[in-house]
């Protein structure tokens, strides 16, 4: 576990960008104290700017996909645990490769293109969808969190595409 993080404004959430970061993506993104991208940022060597550019707007940590090949992803990890305001967040790409074990307030994941923002029980699963490349016919989205004294809030957003 990392050291406990503070922030005051939202936490941005972002998956599956698959070697596309959409500058619709860094608008919505403008305003974060701290960006999470659940793996997936792309398989080429130049993708690692993906997480650079996003580290222009706020801190990032960034778990490793299924097609995050590239060398430069070895150093990401494929699960994290962050503490963010006193709530446990567990970041993992798969869901399936989550351990219902793992002592958390939400799983945020990726992997399925597809939005979710569901609560079981006292925990929350979040999934922002994919902010890259289009697949089938799923939304481009991606996510916003807020973990404060209210509670643990999150929100799905469209990107306004042309």
């Amino acid at each position: 576990m990392t050291s406990p993080i503070t922030t005051e404004l939202p936490i941005g959430i972002i998956s599956d960008t698959h070697g596309l970061l959409r500058p619709e993506a860094l608008t919505l993104l403008e305003g974060c104290e701290l960006i999470l991208h659940l793996g997936d940022v792309g398989s080429r060597d130049e993708d690692a700017t993906i997480l650079e550019r996003l580290a222009e707007l706020a801190p990032v940590k960034a778990i490793r996909g299924n097609i995050d090949t590239a060398p430069w992803a070895e150093a990401l990890p494929l699960k994290r645990d962050l503490t963010v305001n006193g709530w446990h967040l567990h970041l993992v790409h798969i869901l399936q490769d989550f351990d219902p074990a793992t002592p958390c307030d939400a799983v945020l994941h990726g992997h399925s293109h597809k939005p979710r923002h569901e609560w079981q029980g006292s925990q929350l699963l979040f999934n922002p969808g994919a902010a890259g490349k289009r697949r089938f016919r799923l939304p481009i989205t991606l996510g916003k969190l807020w973990a404060d004294e209210r509670g643990l809030r999150g929100a799905i957003l469209h990107l306004p595409l042309r």
